[in-house]
């Protein structure tokens, strides 16, 4: 099923709907709906030790609950983990959609790193993540989804693009393979294992850095096209699929958002920042793991001036915020104020490391994005946040909740946050792609692992951090 056919096919699902699936044997207000376990794809000694730890000391049985429900879903419904050739391998797909999105297969494991240590199980899934998104950046890093049979000829065969069978799709954006990197180096950092980084894992570092040099466009508009047959204006690129001029300043272009939608301009703020983190983290990892003393200074190079690059063009003044992050730029001058809700977004820059929620920029940005003068900033009866082009107005995002309370450092706004995702589940258990702002039971994508996990992340942080705050 085509991913806009489904949005539309889900967004007025309701809990009623979901019991085909999920046996409901629990109580009555919290039924059993996470899948039995003699179906899961993946079990972790580690995940189910936190899960009976969270729910034995947190009076909020709903959050107890939902936190059982979500924080394991990626692992109970996504994963599929073998050995190939000697190495693990682990293919991820997003939920409702079978194919393995770079960004959203980091965002989906993410949160299981600082269990590795207590699960060794749980530390070859995740390598096997690595090892499956360094070769499918090889097989194509201007390619942001594919599929487990390299055989399979997807959905998107026909997009005006050098489509491969193999390939889900096809749309450059500038996270897909600085998620990699990410993951990569958090695994590093919090287990020492340096097996998954191999040659595959050093050539595809190589490609990386190649793209994004090619995409800075200096000398002319590089390698990659995209344009698609569709009356959805946010899955074309104009201008022959190269989309509208850029004037080349050194930042990095992304023909898409992690949203999937098309760029207005091709200077995508939250991706540069987090490509400078990118790059740098990769550099560190050649040095050091490989000692590519050449490649890494090309790295740091490329980090350098892209970082350069975003203090010039990416900070504009703002008549009641004062100086803030734009969105989008072309370097000509043009800008695009806004925010979206996926992950690089100007929100969450400090969960990527690209800024310090002290930085005075990011603290104008922040009260402008949470504010109704972003554009897709809505508030109504079930709560408030962000949203974005992808589904339309008035739904809000649950990633975008999420993200604003892994930002914060005021207690009353994360409490808020936890309050808001737990009253617009709209009665599943689970989080959903997006709510209603009027309505939580007008959702859309009823199977999203990514928002499930990164809900158990940001419950299991404050669990941690100020348990008070769960009550």
């Amino acid at each position: 099923m085509k991913r806009r056919n489904f949005i539309q096919s889900t967004t007025l699902l309701s809990a009623g709907l979901l019991a085909n699936n999920f046996s409901f044997a629990s109580t009555k207000d919290f039924p059993t709906v996470r899948i039995p376990a003699d179906k899961r794809k993946f079990k972790s000694k580690a995940i189910e030790k936190a899960i009976a730890e969270f729910k034995s000391k947190t009076q909020n049985k709903e959050l107890g609950w939902l936190f059982e429900n979500c924080f394991p879903n990626t692992l109970d419904t996504t994963v599929t983990y073998q050995l190939k050739n000697g190495k693990p391998d682990t293919y991820v797909i997003t939920g409702d959609i079978d194919a393995m999105w770079l960004r959203d297969s980091v965002a989906q494991v993410t949160p299981y790193l600082s269990f590795m240590k207590e699960d060794v199980n749980l530390q070859n899934l995740i390598a096997g993540v690595i090892n499956r998104q360094a070769y499918y950046i090889l097989k194509d890093p201007y390619a942001n989804a594919f599929y487990n049979d390299e055989t399979h000829v997807g959905e998107w065969k026909d997009d005006v693009t050098t489509m491969k069978p193999g390939i889900h799709e096809r749309k450059w954006e500038i996270d897909s393979l600085c998620y990699p990197i990410r993951l990569a180096h958090s695994y590093w950092k919090i287990s020492g294992d340096i097996k998954p980084f191999d040659d595959q894992w050093k050539k595809s570092i190589e490609a990386i850095y190649k793209v994004f040099v090619e995409q800075q466009r200096k000398e002319n508009l590089g390698p990659y096209t995209f344009q698609r047959r569709t009356a959805w204006a946010t899955d074309g690129v104009p201008m022959g699929g190269y989309g509208y001029p850029a004037k080349p300043v050194g930042l990095i272009c992304s023909m898409f958002r992690p949203s999937d939608d098309a760029t207005i301009y091709p200077y995508l703020i939250p991706s540069n920042f987090f490509a400078v983190v990118s790059l740098k983290q990769a550099a560190e990892m050649m040095r050091k793991i490989h000692k590519a003393e050449d490649t890494a200074v090309k790295l740091e190079s490329l980090a350098r001036e892209v970082e350069t690059a975003l203090q010039k063009y990416a900070i504009v003044d703002h008549p009641e915020f004062g100086k803030i992050y734009a969105y989008e730029v072309n370097g000509f001058g043009s800008y695009n104020l806004m925010d979206d809700a996926n992950v690089p977004s100007l929100l969450a820059l400090p969960y990527l490391g690209g800024v310090s929620v002290d930085d005075p920029v990011y603290k104008n940005t922040r009260k402008y994005i949470l504010s109704t003068e972003n554009p897709f900033f809505f508030k109504g009866k079930a709560g408030e946040g962000i949203g974005g082009p992808h589904i339309g107005l008035d739904m809000i995002w649950p990633i975008a909740i999420i993200t604003r309370g892994l930002t914060s450092t005021d207690k009353n706004e994360i409490k808020e946050c936890i309050k808001t995702l737990q009253r617009t589940h709209g009665g599943t258990g689970f989080m959903h792609e997006s709510f209603h702002k009027d309505d939580p039971t007008k959702f859309t994508r009823s199977w999203f692992a990514w928002a499930n996990t990164i809900f158990g992340e940001f419950i299991w942080k404050t669990y941690k951090e100020s348990p008070e705050l769960l009550s």
